[in-house]
């Protein structure tokens, strides 16, 4: 699993399971999303207190997650930001240690939970809330494919070269008017055999 951005930096045991907690996945979303923010700022967005924010703010800076914004904020009131490059976030896989291996299933589960949750909130957002031109902008759709695993290897590359293409062709345009950050996705995985899911091939 990736966000996005140039510079790849993929997260070690330690990272990891630091960022193992549903409210610093969150947190971490949130800064992803929304950009810079306070530990009272993101209190209020996801309902906790800023004490406890505060906490698990501390605990990702001190993996490097986040850091603080230089020339930003009081000693009272800091800001925080994640660093800009591609994170990967290894899933879980059996050549992990059981405690590893137990974050990456915390840290992946929370993520795509998040995700679906966006995708929900976007697809049941009332008309009257959508702003002009943005009505029928976004796109969602899933298709079948049936490809080889050389295929799927070539697409996949494929889908990243689109995306780095439009990630770096709308580098720092956060401030323009009528821009939004909006969600970009790219999913291709393999299904599990048709014998694992009860069904039979019939010729």
């Amino acid at each position: 699993m990736t966000t996005n951005e140039q510079q790849v930096r993929t997260l070690d045991a330690r990272a990891l399971k630091a960022l193992a907690h549903p409210l610093r996945v969150r947190i971490y979303d949130l800064l992803s999303e929304r950009g810079p923010q306070t530990a009272s700022s993101l209190a209020a967005l996801i309902g906790e207190t800023s004490g406890a924010t505060s906490y698990h703010l501390r605990a990702l800076a001190s993996h490097d997650l986040i850091r603080e914004v230089p020339d930003r904020g009081t000693a009272r009131e800091r800001w925080w930001e994640r660093p800009k490059g591609r994170v990967d976030m290894p899933g879980p896989t059996e050549a992990m240690s059981p405690s590893s291996r137990a974050a990456a299933q915390i840290v992946t589960t929370e993520f795509l939970r998040l995700r679906h949750q966006t995708l929900m909130e976007y697809i049941n957002r009332p008309e009257s809330e959508q702003p002009d031109g943005w009505k029928d902008a976004g796109l969602v759709m899933t298709t079948m494919l049936d490809v080889t695993p050389e295929q799927m290897a070539e697409l996949k590359q494929e889908l990243t070269a689109v995306v780095d293409a439009a990630v770096e062709r709308y580098r720092g345009q956060e401030s323009l008017p009528g821009t939004r950050r909006v969600s970009l996705r790219a999913e291709v995985f393999d299904l599990p055999a048709a014998s694992s899911r009860g069904i039979t091939n019939q010729e």
